[in-house]
């Protein structure tokens, strides 16, 4: 076995000393969101070594699609059959990552909690701990990971980057403010720590100030992996959309967030997301759904997360798909036998969730409401940052207001105009309300 170590100091078991370059590029490009990511691919080919067949697994879990699983599983057991020797920090991770693959997210995240007391300076394990609770909606656990790891790694930017939004998603935004500017200060260009600056600057209503920051960072954007890039640029249409800068959000819609990587899961739901919020802003988008729509109809048997099962369908739907129906019975079925750590998830949110966004996609405005309001108690539970969660709040607002229920629709807006004193889109949509409520004084004045 070939000595040799990670980025951060820990000791890799490796069969060919050269594979120590595809582990570093996968962890380096994990944190940092570069294709070097996939380099351990090519090395997987050659590599029997346990951290080398976890870290390639890992990789195709990543997909997030039906086709994950078997290969992630192909890469353990050529591990296990191998059996070379390997360290403790090297066993666990790849017992994570098959909790992970069995669909046990609360034994993964055990696991990576072990990982962070343990060894504190495994930070693709902390990274990938995260990604599971955020996917779960827990953000208390993405936090502690954090915090345990953060005094041996604070040298790092990317430790500081994964605190800051870990802060921002437990709505601390003041300590995810100070995390953020200090992974910055050590890395200008860390992507990470300029997604949570973002969202710190949007849940506070900064909107200029957030708009100006994420345009002055994107010259950086250009080589990163296409969920960082395209989600970053995803965030500025968000700001820009607010302001009421409707052409330019539609702009980057065309030129920035869709077509990176069309058949990737988050690009897809990316778009999906960004063209509904257009809409709901009043902007005409034409024939976008319908050429987003090919990319979508290959999804009704994923059920990989609720999350991104809820915007496939309402892609679908408001595509004219049929497969939209297909989607929703699929949720249907699967709900009730989901891993144990998704299934309330699936069951209680999920499937009145879709059967109000295909309701909504369909213009039954009352149906739409009375599903999703339903859901909306427990959004959390399907993962997602309080960003992505607000499209589904504003499409139940939406159908508010279109069934009629202007009295629920006001007492639901105007709080968001309140925290939101620089959004043209709520003072618009705000102005509506009242002029329909018979208020035309508030209508014009009141906003």
């Amino acid at each position: 076995m070939a000595a040799a170590h990670d980025p951060f100091g820990n000791p890799l078991s490796l069969q060919h000393a050269a594979s120590a370059a595809a582990v570093a590029g996968f962890v380096e490009g994990f944190l940092g969101y570069t294709p070097r990511i996939l380099d351990v691919l090519a090395a997987a080919g050659q590599d029997e070594s346990v951290i080398v067949q976890a870290c390639a697994a890992a990789l195709w879990m990543f997909s997030e699609s039906p086709g994950g699983p078997p290969a992630a599983r192909g890469h353990l057991a050529r591990a296990e059959r191998a059996a070379l020797p390997c360290t403790e920090r090297e066993r666990l991770f790849a017992q994570a990552v098959a909790h992970w693959v069995a669909g046990d997210l609360r034994g993964a995240l055990a696991t990576h909690e072990a990982l962070a007391e343990r060894h504190p300076r495994d930070l693709a394990a902390l990274k990938l701990g995260q990604y599971h609770a955020f996917n779960l909606g827990d953000s208390p656990t993405m936090l502690r990971l954090a915090l345990k790891a953060l005094p041996a790694s604070a040298d790092v930017a990317w430790v500081h980057g994964m605190a800051a939004f870990a802060w921002e998603q437990c709505h601390r935004l003041h300590e995810a403010e100070v995390s953020a500017r200090r992974a910055l200060a050590m890395r200008p260009d860390e992507p990470w720590a300029q997604h949570a600056l973002a969202h710190v600057m949007l849940t506070d209503g900064r909107l200029r100030e957030g708009a100006a920051f994420l345009q002055d960072s994107s010259g950086g954007w250009a080589g990163l992996t296409s969920f960082m890039r395209t989600h970053n640029w995803w965030h500025l249409a968000v700001f820009l959309l607010e302001l009421g800068d409707d052409a330019a959000a539609l702009r980057l819609h065309d030129e920035q967030v869709w077509g990176v990587d069309k058949a990737y899961s988050q690009d897809q739901v990316g778009a999906v997301s960004l063209l509904a919020r257009l809409e709901l802003a009043g902007v005409a988008v034409g024939g976008r759904w319908e050429a987003l729509a090919p990319w979508l109809v290959g999804r009704t048997a994923d059920q990989v997360q609720p999350f991104l099962d809820m915007q496939y369908l309402y892609g679908l739907a408001r595509a004219g798909r049929p497969e939209a129906d297909t989607l929703m019975a699929q949720v249907e079925r699967f709900a009730p036998q989901a891993p144990e750590a998704s299934r309330e998830a699936w069951q209680r949110v999920a499937v009145p969730a879709c059967r109000g966004l295909l309701a909504h996609a369909r213009g039954r405005w009352a149906e739409a409401a009375d599903a999703l309001a339903l859901a909306l108690p427990r959004l959390v539970s399907i993962g997602g940052s309080h960003a992505q969660r607000d499209l589904f709040e504003q499409i139940h607002l939406d159908a508010l207001w279109r069934s009629g229920g202007l009295a629920g629709a006001q007492n639901l807006l105007q709080p968001r105009a309140n925290a939101q004193p620089q959004s043209e889109r709520l003072r618009r949509q705000l102005h509506g309300v009242y002029a329909a409520l018979g208020l035309p004084a508030l209508a014009h004045h009141g906003a």
